[in-house]
């Protein structure tokens, strides 16, 4: 052998080593895991309207690509340079370009509307809301805007004329935008009708609320931020829905049949316009109505169908229509203990239950165009996937998606392809395009962006909880050099609360980048979904009423019980960090269980449930006149004389939702007490530290970890 290819053996060995051995920084496990290392996807993807072609961004996107489904081989149909130039814009991306139809293209730049012509390769503005218009919502010919400033609602029709939809001079009656703080689903404020004659929207009289203080400091000197904030047992938003004729000029509203302060959800407007349904909903979260409405007058028609439960009715999707040419619809329910569909006539008669699963349905992507067939996503069996399904009006249920994991799908408007994005556990993401028959067509296939970098491995396992009999998923990372023979110390991470769910089947298992990196310290990395997460079910999901931590806490015991039977766990250096619910959940481990944690750190923690707000607040605790026991026993202000371990609050002191008086509170009692601990604030971050500061969190918050668990 010569010494040339000697060299080249010994330079390739040498490379190669160094490529297996980069190591992952704690930035990089911060801000990385949706950057350098995000997975290759067909990003943008849509369908082009009434065709088999679909389009998505490459490069960047900074080229938008066409393909055509039969071949699926893509070719650049205008690059963002040309596009700017020809409106005479300055996008930076072809992120939130849509279909107008299918010659057509709508682009939004800031409180700019353009459209480009596929045909005659030609584009104009056309539309242009004021500064500080928010809330845009195109109608459905998009063709004009709905928006809100301030507190009002307008709309800019075709011709650019704007419409004042509301003028209430009083800014806490707030018209066009969320209300419930979010709560049942809702994440916007304005609906139009079908045909785009009728715009629908909800309203909240807030003067009732209390005000509430955070200080700005970026003014000299500071400055008083009043938000509204309606804490549990006290007064709340007083809702309506409006419905604007845009023909008349005139508005109709729709009140709460009940107390003025229960709650207005899930609107939706029946396929021929007569008709809004409405889930009207008891302040105390047990009765549900399914209400129709007359949208010419706003009149109350008929309750469709009524939901009681002693613990909570929580309706979270508007009713679907799966056929434009008739008013029966679809109503997702859990009555039976799992998000199931059930197809109703529009006088309220139950025609057929569509699904009747002992898994969740998650969510109704949308309807075949004869509409006699619905697409929706649902967990399957395991809890952790995330699948596509379809089920006809007859019900008979087909499953679209082939592989376990978590999918996301799209469906071209003909129905004869379905294209699907998903990942597991060994699958950073793959594309795929499915043909009628099922066939399969790989598009793109990811390559794992974690190559050549030092990575710990997960393991998926159950557990069970404490009542004995349910099974509970737990995620364990180990250190890339993990050796059986040593003990280990082991971080514990939780949320624990509803609506979320922290172990999904999709790569890195819902893990976070930054916990591979805690494991390259030397740690292990342990999380266990208890009850009262997401996507198990309303009887895995209710044992928290009345009684938020108490269940939920047995079952991280649970956890730490089967990490102290782990021949190389070191039971006598266990710590846990959590945020939010999970805050909520680190202090009350660390003061009501102060043996089984050393150290704790614990950030936006709600500490006492009365500091809370109403909606989500009084749906899992009822209010502390109704139950005041079951507050004295979740606060954690009740229980400082027990800490033991060493403990960290965080709080952003701009929290909006976790207010700062949570923690603020708690640190009072632990003065009182004579008890020492540590706290740090984060100045002007809301509930969550975001952006570069996230990596000065998350240094803190796991140095803590590391200096304190010796």
């Amino acid at each position: 052998m010569n010494k040339i290819s000697i060299a080249a053996i010994s330079f390739f060995l040498v490379t190669l080593g160094f490529a297996q051995t980069k190591k992952i920084t704690l930035e990089d496990g911060v801000l990385g895991q949706n950057r350098q290392f995000r997975a290759d996807k067909l990003l943008g993807f849509q369908w082009i309207p009434n065709s088999d072609q679909y389009v998505y961004f490459e490069d960047s996107a900074r080229k938008l690509m066409t393909a055509n489904s039969k071949n699926a081989q893509g070719s650049e149909f205008i690059s963002l340079a040309e596009m700017n130039k020809t409106l005479a814009t300055n996008l930076k991306t072809f992120a939130g370009i849509t279909f107008k139809n299918a010659n057509t293209l709508l682009i939004t730049e800031g409180s700019k509307y353009y459209e480009y012509d596929f045909k005659t390769k030609s584009g104009r503005k056309v539309l242009e809301s004021p500064e500080g218009a928010e809330n845009a919502t195109f109608d459905n010919s998009k063709t004009a805007i709905a928006f809100t400033e301030k507190n009002n609602l307008y709309i800019l029709d075709k011709a650019g004329k704007k419409i004042t939809v509301t003028n209430e001079s009083d800014e806490d009656i707030v018209s066009g935008q969320f209300f419930a703080r979010n709560e049942f689903g809702i994440d916007g404020g304005i609906f139009w009708s079908p045909k785009s004659n009728l715009l629908a929207f909800y309203q909240k009289d807030q003067n009732d609320v209390a005000d509430y203080p955070l200080l700005d400091i970026n003014e000299t000197p500071g400055k008083l931020v009043s938000i509204k904030y309606p804490m549990i047992g006290q007064k709340s938003e007083k809702p309506r829905v409006g419905i604007y004729n845009l023909s008349t000029g005139k508005t109709v509203f729709i009140t709460p049949e009940g107390n003025n302060d229960d709650y207005l959800t899930n609107l939706s407007w029946t396929p021929d316009e007569k008709y809004v349904i409405i889930a009207a909903l008891n302040r105390g979260q047990n009765d549900m109505h399914l209400n129709l409405y007359d949208a010419a007058s706003g009149t109350f028609i008929r309750t469709l169908l009524e939901e009681k439960n002693d613990n909570w009715v929580e309706p979270e999707h508007p009713a679907f229509f799966p056929d434009s040419r008739s008013n029966n619809f679809i109503w997702m329910s859990e009555k039976d203990g799992f998000n199931n569909l059930y197809y109703y006539s529009i006088e309220g008669k139950l025609i057929r239950q569509l699904t009747q699963n002992k898994f969740v349905t998650r969510e109704i992507i949308g309807t075949n165009h004869v509409g006699n067939e619905v697409y929706f996503y649902a967990t399957g069996p395991n809890p952790t996937n995330m699948l596509a399904y379809k089920v006809d009006l007859k019900g008979k249920q087909t499953l679209l998606t082939k592989e376990e994991g978590v999918h996301t799908v799209a469906v071209s408007s003909d129905d004869n392809w379905i294209f699907d994005e998903f990942s597991n556990h060994s699958t950073p993401s793959k594309s795929l395009l499915y043909d009628k028959s099922g066939k399969a067509k790989i598009l793109l296939t990811s390559t794992n962006k974690y190559d050549g970098y030092v990575m710990g491995t997960a393991e998926i396992k159950t557990i069970k909880a404490a009542d004995g009999t349910t099974d509970l998923y737990t995620r364990l990372i180990k250190p890339s050099n993990f050796d059986p023979n040593k003990k280990y110390p082991v971080m514990v991470y939780v949320y624990g609360g509803p609506h979320a769910q922290m172990i999904t089947n999709s790569f890195l298992d819902g893990a976070n980048l930054w916990m591979y990196w805690m494991a390259e310290q030397g740690y292990l990395v342990f999380t266990v979904d208890n009850r009262g997460s997401e996507n198990r079910g309303f009887e895995f999901e209710k044992v928290i009423h009345g009684r938020l931590g108490v269940n939920e806490m047995e079952d991280q015991l649970k956890g730490v019980e089967y990490l102290k039977s782990l021949p190389y766990v070191d039971g006598n250096r266990l710590a846990v960090h959590g945020w939010s619910f999970g805050g909520f959940m680190t202090t009350s481990l660390m003061l009501r269980k102060p043996d089984a944690f050393k150290v704790g750190v614990a950030g936006g923690p709600v500490t006492d449930w009365k500091y809370y707000e109403v909606m989500y607040g009084e749906r899992y605790m009822d209010t502390p006149a109704e139950n005041q026991k079951g507050f004295d026993e979740a606060s954690t202000l009740n229980y400082v004389n027990q800490l033991k371990g060493k403990l960290l609050l965080i709080h952003g002191t701009s929290d909006d939702v976790v207010v700062m008086q949570q923690n603020l509170a708690l640190i009072k009692k632990f003065v009182e007490a004579g008890k020492q601990m540590d706290f740090f604030a984060y100045p002007m971050h809301k509930h969550n530290v975001l952006g570069k500061d996230r990596v000065h969190l998350m240094t803190k918050v796991l140095n803590y970890i590391i200096d304190n668990n010796k």
